[in-house]
């Protein structure tokens, strides 16, 4: 992976808490606004790893591959993660 282990890891970690914190949430029975406003803010520490991952192996993956003369599948490849991540 060419993104920063640390930041993504962080990242992904935190949303792992939020996620444990739902869960006891769902279990206390709390406010259904509170959940969702959550649920909300895990997806969005999710969604900015993601595209941190991508911005990396857009940055350094697809851009050595560039520099050959051969079909480049990288670029379809990332072009496809991206097309999943705007689907979410």
């Amino acid at each position: 992976m060419k993104a920063d282990k640390s930041s993504v890891s962080r990242k992904i970690k935190i949303a792992r808490g939020q996620l444990d914190g739902i869960l006891r949430m769902i279990d206390d029975d709390r406010y259904c606004i509170d959940i969702a406003t959550q649920m909300m803010a895990a997806q969005s520490i999710i969604r900015k790893a993601t595209q941190e991952v991508l911005e990396a192996h857009i940055r350094s993956c697809v851009s050595e591959s560039l520099h050959t003369d051969e079909p480049n599948p990288k670029i379809e490849e990332a072009l496809t993660a991206l097309e999943k991540m705007m689907e979410v």
